[in-house]
């Protein structure tokens, strides 16, 4: 019986610790497209921190809904780009955090895009992508869901300690 409670208690522990590792301008940098479209130089080299923004959870259909094959009509993914990735451009922008790489993975991941099409279709100025014409709504939205998923993250630790403690 004492080494169900020890198996149960690792198991839980365990799962406490993965949720708890996997917890600037008006425009999006042209930096932002390094990640997807293949950087050379010494970025590989320096770790970056990680991203605060879980793109895991986000809603992508923002994107796979608009941008579609097998032409992907640069407007509508372009425009669909900004949408999703605006609320993040603070985040997009830090060159110290892996945010940007992060997030075209799951953009990837989700709608089987070629590598590099956002960089290759969606031109900007010399400060990058505008992000101007972006509804504050869609911020709202795409921090919501974080909080909401950390909020979950706390609860389920709060219960992993009390039956560690019950266990105990």
């Amino acid at each position: 019986m004492a080494a169900g409670r020890e198996l149960l208690l690792l198991l839980l522990s365990t799962a406490a610790l993965a949720g708890i590792a996997s917890a600037s301008g008006a425009f999006l940098s042209d930096t932002v497209f390094q990640g997807s479209a293949g950087s050379t130089g010494r970025s590989l080299l320096q770790a970056k921190k990680s991203c605060p923004v879980n793109f895991e959870f986000q809603n992508y259909t923002i994107i796979t809904s608009k941008c579609k094959g097998p032409k992907f009509p640069a407007d509508k993914c372009c425009s669909s780009f900004l949408e999703f990735a605006c609320p993040f451009k603070d985040y997009l922008n830090d060159d110290s955090s892996d945010c940007a790489s992060t997030m075209f993975s799951y953009i990837n991941l989700y709608g089987k895009y070629p590598p590099g099409l956002f960089a290759s279709e969606c031109k900007g100025d010399k400060n990058g992508l505008p992000c101007a014409n972006v509804s504050v709504k869609a911020v709202n939205a795409a921090n919501g869901s974080y909080r909401a998923q950390s909020s979950l993250l706390a609860l389920v630790t709060l219960i992993c300690g009390l039956v560690t403690l019950l266990f105990h």
